[in-house]
């Protein structure tokens, strides 16, 4: 497959004109084979503007820096029309039931590979699609089992290896012969697992000399030039940007095939490289990488239309851009500001990107982020770097593979690679609600606050024990088949385990509890009104609370808006969250690896603050059964009033190096606040107040709560209305009811 015919070799002048502007031109008289290949002609190319971007009035006009078959293959992935073409894996499969668990894998993944239809859509300058129904909804084809999902792939280090690389490592370990019979399974299986990639490959290939002999002679050199990249790669490892994007999407799109959702990782560190050896020879312009990359980027959207409660751009496709190196050095390069300028310019939300922020960010990328971040949807996110690369040393890990951190494809930190991960959700507000007896009404006697703030602690230790113990017996070291994830996360293969039986080098369980700010805004309200100011007894505020606030409406509003809460800046209210937010991380921190399973402590709710809300009690906050209540380490909706940089400070005050697992915050900004050179300027600033605060993650939404009720009534008027829901972000109008108004109801702040 290594292979490479010179046969059609293009001319740079032929490759810029297929390449970049002149690619709508090239394909409007080509004829592609209908039975393989879908057709170019679109039924919406009247709703084109609406899918190009989305963009408020008081918004400018973007520099139209890609050609329009580009913008027109993202029209068609953005609308679902290309989603709408997949098909479920309806043919014979004969798997021999008797084959060892990764052979049996391996069975499936050549059966797919075989079988699983192909689509090339002309224009395409990066081919091949995950095109089974089953893969969308993160199960292996044929095989009726989870893929593997919440980690991110070694696909730099496959990058650079090639699967020849692989290969050759996989037959050296097998005649060494000591692996034991499973180890064997895992490796044999997963030389049989390349194969089949390599078949999927050469399928594209077969496909694409069809549509090469049915074009224009004109359009010839351009198929040739794709057939002559796939070819090569990702067999061996690539020779220039053009293979290496190519090389790292033929791997995440089998990889998506076969029902994996994996973060991509640090994509301007494994491309950048590439990029920058071509200019310096002159072989490639920024224009024509540009390009190449804004189609990896429209690959994302061809999942749209398949859509779940949580919306249809959640499959964990992360990406990371800037940061320093394993040495200490800045990777941010050219790759870095392509990134941002296709997000710009396409509005793609199905790679949400984290930039990370640290000591050696340049000010061009800090603006370059705000720049692309008033246009709204909450793709571009931050991280400060030095808080996550600090909490990940001093939980353990070496400080070299700490400032390699990516994310888990939403935004728990971990070591990219080399990390199997999942995490434990869990709500500190019902444990709270159980220590006030609210729903059986049992008598309760705490004298004064201490004893009912140590009664909470009691209760909250004696929960994080019950999720330790559950722990020691859900990771066990089992032969799960998930042999092409096993090849793509280091330890594996070498230790002759697979992903799911502890093959990683590690093993990660994050500890995640939910409704903390809710949780210290209570005990505040507590505190005050019972024991400090004694305006009503502990037990009739008891009886308040189990009536659901009935009868009580007129404390219930004095309470919301006279107590000024977490997120406000105000010295007693983030006290009271620092003093549960230290707590709590000191009991999770008691265990940080046990059954050989790390033990990381975050604070999330990704969304659970919707399941949550009819099993959690009416709180003393002032918040009724059925609210919906803080997302993840952010402010309670509403009670952030006196603007983004008074909720930033206070959730700066928590010391994130005690909970590497990660905790975010939430901002949604008015877009007309952050218009023109002082917008920009603003988010800069907020940008910079989080870095050198020690936050850990924020993203910044920049949408209006009008223009959101009105999508929720007249969806049709908004078909790319993109938001940040929680690590991901969603087109608005594919949420149901019950996610839309928790995006609604998330203050509206003013920059």
């Amino acid at each position: 497959m290594a292979h490479t015919s010179n046969k059609h070799t293009m001319s740079r002048a032929d490759f810029l004109k297929v390449s970049s502007l002149g690619l709508g031109g090239l394909f409007f008289g080509l004829k592609a084979p209908k039975a393989n290949a879908a057709e170019a002609d679109s039924p919406l190319k009247d709703e084109k503007d609406l899918f190009r971007n989305w963009r408020s009035p008081w918004q400018p006009e973007l520099p139209g820096r890609l050609s329009d078959i580009t913008h027109e293959l993202s029209r068609k992935g953005l609308s679902g029309e290309i989603g709408k073409t997949m098909t479920t894996a309806n043919w014979e499969a004969d798997i021999d039931p008797t084959l060892l668990p990764q052979h049996r894998y391996a069975a499936a993944a050549m059966s797919v590979a075989k079988n699983a239809p192909l689509r090339i859509l002309p224009g395409e300058l990066i081919v091949g699609s995950a095109t089974l129904v089953e893969a969308t909804e993160a199960q292996v084809p044929l095989l009726n089992i989870t893929g593997i999902n919440h980690t991110t792939f070694d696909f730099e280090r496959i990058l650079k290896k090639g699967y020849n690389g692989i290969r050759k490592d996989i037959h050296k370990r097998l005649q060494e012969g000591t692996l034991d019979e499973r180890g064997r399974d895992l490796n044999e299986a997963a030389l049989l697992t390349l194969d089949a990639a390599d078949l999927w490959q050469r399928r594209n290939i077969g496909l694409l000399e069809q549509m090469r002999d049915g074009a224009e002679e004109a359009a010839k050199p351009f198929y040739q030039t794709i057939i002559d990249t796939l070819e090569r790669v990702p067999d061996e490892a690539p020779r220039s940007f053009r293979e290496a994007v190519q090389s790292l999407w033929s791997m995440y799109a089998f990889n998506r095939l076969m029902g994996n959702w994996a973060g991509i990782g640090r994509i301007d560190r494994m491309l950048g490289p590439y990029l920058k050896e071509d200019l310096r020879k002159g072989t490639l312009t920024i224009d024509e990488a540009r390009e190449i990359l804004a189609h990896f980027w429209i690959k994302g959207t061809e999942w749209v239309g398949h859509n779940n409660p949580t919306g249809d751009a959640q499959f964990y496709q992360n990406v990371i851009i800037g940061g320093i190196d394993k040495d200490g050095h800045e990777v941010t390069n050219e790759v870095t500001y392509l990134v941002l300028d296709i997000v710009e310019e396409l509005h793609i939300s199905d790679y949400p990107v984290g930039v990370r922020l640290g000591d050696k960010t340049p000010e061009k990328l800090l603006r370059r982020v705000a720049e692309v971040q008033r246009f709204g949807g909450g793709i571009v996110s931050v991280y400060s770097e030095n808080t996550v690369i600090e909490g990940l040393v001093k939980f353990g890990y070496p400080l070299e593979e700490a400032r390699e951190f990516t994310n888990d494809g939403c935004w728990e930190a971990i070591i990219p690679g080399k990390t199997a991960f999942t995490y434990c959700p869990c709500d500190m507000l019902q444990v709270l609600g159980d220590t006030l007896h609210i729903k059986d009404g049992a008598e309760i006697d705490y004298p004064d606050f201490e004893s009912l703030y140590n009664a909470f602690l009691k209760d909250l230790h004696a929960d994080i024990d019950g999720v330790q113990d559950m722990l020691d017996g859900c990771w066990k070291d089992i032969d799960y088949p998930c042999t092409l994830a096993s090849v793509f996360v280091h330890g594996c293969l070498e230790k002759g385990r697979c992903y799911n039986g502890g093959g990683p080098d590690y093993n990660m369980m994050g500890i995640h509890y939910g409704g903390v700010s809710d949780t210290a805004n209570s005990l505040l309200v507590l505190k005050k009104l019972v024991y400090e100011d004694h305006y009503l007894t502990l037990h009739e505020f008891q009886d308040i609370l189990k009536k659901n606030w009935e009868r009580a409406e007129t404390l219930r509003r004095l309470i919301q808006n006279r107590f000024t809460f977490y997120g406000n800046d105000d010295q007693q209210a983030d006290s009271m969250m620092g003093r549960v937010f230290e707590d709590y991380t000191a009991i999770v921190a008691e265990v940080k690896e046990r059954a050989g399973v790390k033990r990381p402590c975050g604070i999330s709710t990704f969304g659970r603050e919707i399941d949550w809300r009819m099993m959690r009690c009416a709180t003393p906050e002032g918040s009724r059964v059925g609210d919906i209540l803080a997302t993840n380490c952010s402010p309670t909706p509403g009670s952030d009033r006196k603007g983004p940089t008074s909720a930033l400070n206070s959730y700066c005050k928590l010391d994130f190096t005690r909970a590497c697992s990660g905790a975010t915050l939430e901002l949604k900004v008015l877009p007309s606040s952050v218009k023109g050179e002082n917008g920009i300027k603003a988010l800069v600033g907020l940008m910079k107040t989080f870095r050198e605060k020690g936050g850990f993650y924020m993203h910044v939404d920049v949408v209006d709560t009008a223009t959101l009720i009105d999508a929720q009534r007249h969806p049709e008027n908004y078909p790319n209305l993109p938001v940040r829901v929680a690590g991901w972000s969603a087109r608005f109008t594919t949420l149901c009811k019950e996610w839309q108004d928790m995006v609604i109801q998330r203050t509206q702040q003013i920059c």
